[in-house]
């Protein structure tokens, strides 16, 4: 047995037994769902730590551990886990209803709210996630268009409908899911982000492009960065072009600042994608627009349905969800709680890459506002890295499409340590403490230590 097995096998050994309870609750899962999971990102090697109740940056698992939580509900937690105003507004209006199947005041307020913050949004309409938003901005904006196509940069994460499951993870010029049909791949232009050249010459070659939709501040929140000038080149020559503009604010929404990317770019796209922390942790999404787009095909006219895009959907504006909305956005507003969220996440992201200089490990940890991402593959920028030098950077490398032992390992090793981080990357929350983030740093020097100073 090499070395390498060797601390494999005993590391997968010290999971198994620490997470005992999960493991037989993943037992139970694997016979009624597949992978024994009902979220891609959430299937783990050997198997996934299963939690039944979390509070502010904490989640505990069934096997009694406590784990400092950088999921925050896949990125809809800004105020962590069970903010009491939020629970609270949630739980009266459940008392009043938890579906009313009729209009109610508090979706007018939830919308008000929405279009006063987002500096794009003179209209809104909710769905139940992002994935809906996206499917609905793409179909209005070829409704509003006539246009049939639609530009998407590589590594950009969209939703997993038919139109944008497509240049996600490499290698990006393989289909990202089996059963998109060739005609609609046909309509979706995958593109290197932060080539303006590019996205011109495709919208003047090709004559049918309805909209470009991008993540603003770059793939998977971050993960693959763009720079804030591609951003406003791009929405420069979209406008000029006369193609609509769609960012996908599903994560940095409210999270950024308490107008998006948007705002802190000074940049108004025609549509928004919100989900998130617009719904306050619960299930809800919007799409958020400029009125002419928003009403063009929305509204009912002189031809009635006929002459309108279909849009139902029966948890739109639940009451459950608009309450948890309302009050989160209310709390966020002062960007007091955004402030910290990032903070934090500086904080994290500077220490992590002291480490890398200090222990002599080729890695670097980066990201901006309250995202970290850290990259322990061959030939990463040196820890420190600034913005413009990741974004030069390899991106196939950046987010490796194959997977490596090594996520996976770190993930043990950060669990026993009572740390839960989405693989190589995590976000803050205004729940995290300055006690957190050393806690982290402590975690996360012995996970490397035993996933890749043991095996030097």
């Amino acid at each position: 047995m090499t070395t390498a097995t060797a601390v494999k096998t005993d590391l997968e050994t010290q999971y198994a037994e620490t997470f005992r309870a999960s493991k037989l609750l993943y037992e139970r899962a694997v016979a009624v769902l597949p992978n024994g999971v009902t979220h891609d990102s959430r299937i783990a090697n050997p198997f996934p730590v299963y939690v039944h109740k979390a509070a502010g940056s904490k989640k505990q698992t069934v096997d009694g551990t406590e784990l400092i939580d950088y999921w925050v509900g896949h990125g809809a937690l800004l105020l962590g886990h069970g903010r009491p105003e939020v629970i609270e507004a949630a739980r009266k209006q459940a008392e009043q209803g938890t579906h009313l199947g009729a209009c109610h005041e508090l979706e007018i307020e939830w919308a008000e709210l929405v279009c006063d913050m987002v500096p794009g949004a003179d209209r809104v309409r909710f769905t139940n996630s992002g994935t809906e938003a996206s499917l609905m901005a793409l179909r209005l904006a070829r409704a509003a268009t006539g246009r049939n196509k639609i530009i998407k940069f590589n590594g950009h994460f969209h939703g997993w409908h038919d139109h944008t499951e497509h240049a996600v993870d490499p290698p990006y010029d393989e289909p990202m899911s089996p059963g998109i049909l060739e005609e609609i791949a046909a309509q979706v232009i995958c593109l290197p982000a932060g080539d303006l050249s590019a996205v011109e010459n495709a919208i003047l070659s090709d004559g049918d492009i309805a909209a470009v939709i991008l993540e603003p501040t770059g793939g998977c929140f971050g993960a693959v960065p763009v720079l804030p000038d591609f951003v406003k080149g791009l929405s420069e020559l979209t406008a000029r072009l006369n193609t609509l503009l769609i960012f996908d604010e599903v994560v940095t929404g409210f999270r950024v600042s308490p107008g998006g990317v948007q705002e802190v770019l000074g940049v108004k796209p025609d549509m928004t994608l919100l989900a998130k922390v617009v719904a306050g942790g619960f299930p809800g999404g919007a799409l958020a627009g400029r009125k002419d787009v928003m009403l063009g095909a929305l509204e009912f006219g002189e031809g009635g349905r006929a002459r309108k895009m279909h849009h139902p959907g029966t948890f739109n504006g639940n009451p459950v969800s608009a309450a948890a909305g309302i009050t989160t956005l209310k709390i966020i507003r002062s960007g007091e709680d955004i402030e910290k969220a990032n903070r934090l996440a500086r904080t994290l992201r500077d220490e992590i890459n002291s480490i890398f200089r200090t222990r002599g490990i080729p890695g670097t940890c980066y990201g901006q506002y309250s995202d970290f991402n850290i990259n322990l593959f061959p030939d990463v920028p040196q820890a420190g890295a600034g913005l413009e030098e990741i974004v030069r950077f390899d991106h196939e490398k950046l987010r490796p499409g194959a997977p490596t032992p090594i996520p996976d390992r770190f993930r043990m090793a950060m669990m026993l340590n009572g740390v839960d981080l989405p693989k190589m990357r995590g976000l803050t929350s205004s729940a995290h403490t300055d006690e957190d983030i050393e806690r982290t740093v402590s975690a996360i020097e012995n996970a490397l230590e035993e996933v890749v100073m043991r095996n030097a």
